[in-house]
């Protein structure tokens, strides 16, 4: 008998249209759901993907075209969800691969904020980490951990006892 993988991988490819980023979204909550993900976790699964799916359709492709794809991989670990979405699109400006997105600054008004530039900072608040990589096409990788026992997992916490 074999021995268990590491991690239980899925992958979906999808057309790169509007109209298929709501299944990306089901298929992400449905494997969190299953892993035990808290409610919370998984709404903000769901929110990162569909962001990084949206950058697919409005961004990955100059043209589309009827078979431009974006590819859904989740690989389900014993602590963690790994969820990447990439596409085979133009990729990303360079200034836009260099510069992380920051937060938004309170003295800035929401109107002023660079169009399109929200999608990677929500990405970035609600995941535990983010990776982007632009080398042929944009793949962004997106980790939320599993906290099943309540403490926090935050080396900077300090105990008052």
């Amino acid at each position: 008998m074999g021995q268990r993988p590491e991690a239980d991988v899925i992958t979906l490819t999808l057309p790169a249209r509007a109209e298929y980023v709501s299944i990306a979204r089901l298929t992400v909550s449905g494997i969190a759901n299953r892993m035990g993900i808290p409610y919370e976790d998984i709404e903000d699964i769901k929110l990162a993907v569909a962001e990084a799916c949206t950058n697919v359709v409005e961004h990955a492709y100059d043209c589309p075209q009827g078979n431009d794809q974006l590819r859904l991989s989740c690989w389900l670990l014993a602590d963690r969800l790994v969820v990447e979405v990439r596409d085979k699109g133009k990729g990303l400006p360079l200034e836009d691969r260099q510069e992380a997105p920051a937060p938004i600054r309170p003295d800035v008004d929401i109107d002023e904020v660079k169009e399109g530039g929200l999608g990677l900072y929500l990405i970035h608040s609600v995941m535990d980490e983010v990776q982007v990589s632009s080398n042929d096409g944009v793949t962004v990788t997106m980790t939320k951990y599993l906290q099943r026992d309540e403490v926090s997992c935050d080396d900077r916490a300090v105990s008052e006892a």
